[in-house]
């Protein structure tokens, strides 16, 4: 080891401290986008119900729930698999859509330079899917259900839509 056990204790702590804030984050901005979604009538209405502390506390119990649920489900490098060519493809899908608009709006105000544009977001889409790709070969008893069970929010949202009018 390098840096010997004590350095591989230290880098364990580190890790489980940066674990945690990163849960954190991750609880609080799941419910309350749980939350924004039921407001906006695209979830369940009782995940609206806010309680004294202004906090959206069913949406924090089904949070909870759920994070339980993933837990107990299998290893966390099962779970990170199952989500990890979802997150890229978004990735890809939010870099194509700034290409997008930078087409459709050569105009509008760039407060945020890219340096090399076009080039870099190019790459970039293509490298990301170079990696979504190789999931789909290599892990592919992970990465398809994850699609899958991303997919299964599409009908969902039009359920919810229709259910609670077109807003």
């Amino acid at each position: 080891l390098i840096g010997g056990q004590t350095f591989s204790i230290i880098i364990a702590i580190l890790i489980m401290i940066s674990t945690f804030g990163c849960n954190n984050g991750l609880i609080i901005m799941g419910a309350r986008t749980y939350y924004k979604m039921a407001s906006e009538g695209l979830f369940f209405k009782n995940f609206t119900k806010i309680n004294k502390a202004s906090v959206p506390s069913n949406s924090l119990w089904w949070q909870c729930f759920w994070a339980s649920v993933l837990c107990i489900s299998g290893q966390y490098s099962n779970l990170l698999d199952y989500i990890m060519g979802v997150v890229i493809l978004f990735y890809i899908f939010t870099v194509f859509g700034i290409l997008i608009l930078r087409m459709k709006f050569p105009d509008a105000p760039r407060p945020i330079k890219v340096p090399f544009y076009p080039v870099l977001p190019i790459v970039y889409i293509f490298l990301a899917m170079t990696i979504v790709i190789i999931l789909m070969i290599k892990k592919p008893e992970y990465t398809y259900p994850g699609f899958f069970i991303v997919a299964l929010g599409i009908p969902l949202f039009y359920w919810f839509k229709k259910r609670h009018g077109n807003r």
